[in-house]
């Protein structure tokens, strides 16, 4: 079954990563072989010291019950997101998500390293001679593509985790009639907005939930697109989330979108740290959460 599970995910995979090692083999040799962007590696059977560079890593790592000993993050002074609860909370970082500290990361003597070639490539050979290093290709794959290639590196399952994430998402769209909705999230930038498409993280997790994106001829292969301020009726919909560093703040919200009633009636903050960087099963979850309070209302 484990092999089948796995000759599943290279199909899904196809040129990112899969493993093919049986179980059997994996027990004769305490490796098993795994396709990534960067060729074939041999990583442990059962890595103890993992080190995550991207978010969707250390999120889907801590989801399938491997917490890492050390994880990039997108921010140093918030350090690990708080989403992924109490057992990630000592994860010791070891620099930012663009900018990894590879001091910082040989000092944990890592056994597998997980990166992404489009963000760390020119890091590759350093890290590969610290530990087996697996490269993601992108962190713009689809995000449940790129879970089944860390779940493929860490030798776990992890459709039982995709399959709870699809249903909840089928029961939230039954449950609250959410066919023929729109939906927006919109991140507050500077002095911009940015929109969320249905290719980003979170616009796929609303559309899961049976939402619809307002169609807009940017989007194309874009996760995202700017818009200025003057032009923020164009984000309207029937469900408007604004992320926000402080949810619980309603004055977090901007004045842009709280002043114009008459396209936002009800804009609701949400978190940043999982809608925007929380991708994985669990920040899919968090999501979903968020999503069902605001509709149960």
């Amino acid at each position: 079954m484990r092999r089948i599970l796995l000759l599943a995910a290279c199909g899904v995979l196809a040129l990112t990563s899969c493993s093919t090692t049986t179980s059997d083999d994996a027990s004769e040799t305490d490796t098993r072989s795994v396709t990534h962007a960067r060729g074939t590696t041999d990583v442990p059977a059962d890595p103890l010291r993992v080190v995550t560079l991207e978010p969707v890593e250390l999120d889907t790592a801590v989801a399938l019950g491997i917490v890492p000993v050390g994880t990039a993050v997108l921010s140093e002074t918030t350090g690990v997101p708080a989403y992924l609860g109490p057992d990630a909370a000592d994860i010791e970082t070891v620099g930012m998500v663009a900018e990894p500290r590879i001091e910082s990361i040989a000092a944990l003597a890592p056994d597998l390293i997980l990166g992404t070639e489009t963000r760390h490539g020119k890091l590759y050979d350093q890290l590969a001679a610290m530990a087996p290093t697996v490269f993601m290709a992108s962190q713009s794959d689809p995000w449940q593509d790129n879970v089944r290639v860390v779940a493929s590196a860490l030798g776990r399952d992890p459709e039982p985790l995709l399959d709870a994430y699809r249903s909840r998402c089928e029961d939230i769209a039954s449950t609250y009639a959410t066919e023929g909705k729109t939906a927006q999230l919109i991140r507050p930038r500077d002095d911009l907005l940015t929109l969320y498409g249905p290719l980003s993280f979170a616009g796929s997790t609303l559309e899961c939930a049976g939402f619809t994106t307002p169609p807009r001829p940017e989007w194309g292969d874009e996760i995202s697109v700017d818009l200025s301020p003057e032009l923020v009726a164009d984000a309207r919909a029937d469900l408007v989330v604004v992320t926000s560093t402080t949810p619980d703040d309603p004055s977090s919200i901007p004045a842009v979108i709280t002043a114009n009633a008459s396209a936002f009636p009800d804009p609701h903050a949400v978190d940043q740290s999982y809608w925007i960087t929380g991708v994985g099963p669990k920040g899919g979850q968090a999501v979903l959460d968020d999503i069902e309070r605001i509709l149960s209302r």
